[in-house]
């Protein structure tokens, strides 16, 4: 009797998720309240496939806080690119404690990478848009391998590039959320104030968008929250929300 076939292993390689899930997402979702959002997807369909990429910036308190309102368990991503603000990472720290977050995942640039290419530290004054791949995008990319979906604290209001922001969206076959894509400052306000969270330290002295310390500046009254970022070159991003499209800047 001939032995039957034996049968051959598959890998699934399909994308966890497509535009037509983030579409379908967006309608779901739509008139929802962005915590009983959050609640459903952090306790259903997404529990142990998703985490919440933050800066700790000015803003950041907010989805956090209601991040943990739901799971103090779900992963918290911080990508430390070793030009931060020294504040901010105080601010990370006091935060972290404040929420009582579990996992918080500190990802910083690849030392053999580094060595390769910003030996001198310096590769911020000249390419700033090398410096942020190495520092910032590289380290995210791998913090994010183990996960099918990640939560982003970006805001339609922050800048004319962020305008028509979705609250659904597909980056490299992970979905993407965006809770307070219509979220305004008068909101988030109100929220920082309703639950007594702690301010990052530097935004009282004009900082209301921080990122890298070497690449940020003050805001004057007047300019748009997101002025001070990399002010002097014509760049508005980081580059960590979209694949990347030759000659296109992305939208962070």
């Amino acid at each position: 009797m001939a032995n039957a076939a034996r049968r051959l292993d598959m890998i699934d390689v399909a994308p966890a998720f497509t535009s037509a899930d983030a579409a379908a997402m967006e309608a779901r979702f739509a008139g929802v309240s962005t915590q009983d959002m959050l609640a459903d997807l952090l306790t259903g369909e997404l529990k142990g496939r998703v985490a919440a990429v933050s800066s700790f910036g000015t803003e950041s308190a907010v989805l956090l806080h209601m991040v943990a309102q739901v799971d103090k368990d779900v992963p918290v991503v911080f990508t430390n690119t070793q030009k931060m603000f020294g504040e901010t990472l105080e601010y990370r720290d006091e935060l972290s404690e404040r929420l009582g977050l579990t996992d918080l995942r500190v990802f910083r640039p690849d030392p053999r990478i580094l060595a390769a290419k910003d030996a001198t530290g310096l590769r911020w004054s000249y390419d700033p848009d090398g410096c942020c791949e190495i520092r910032k995008v590289e380290p995210l990319r791998r913090a994010l391998l183990p996960f099918d979906a990640w939560i982003s604290g970006r805001k339609g209001f922050q800048s004319a590039t962020r305008a028509a922001l979705p609250r659904f969206e597909i980056d490299d076959g992970r979905l993407k959320l965006n809770p307070l894509a219509d979220w305004n400052k008068e909101r988030l306000e109100a929220y920082f104030a309703e639950h007594e969270l702690p301010r990052h330290p530097l935004e009282a002295d004009g900082y209301p968008s921080i990122g890298c310390k070497p690449c940020t500046s003050k805001v004057l009254p007047g300019e748009d929250p997101r002025a001070g970022r990399w002010r002097g070159w014509e760049k508005v991003e980081c580059g960590i929300h979209v694949p990347e499209k030759p000659g296109e800047e992305p939208v962070f």
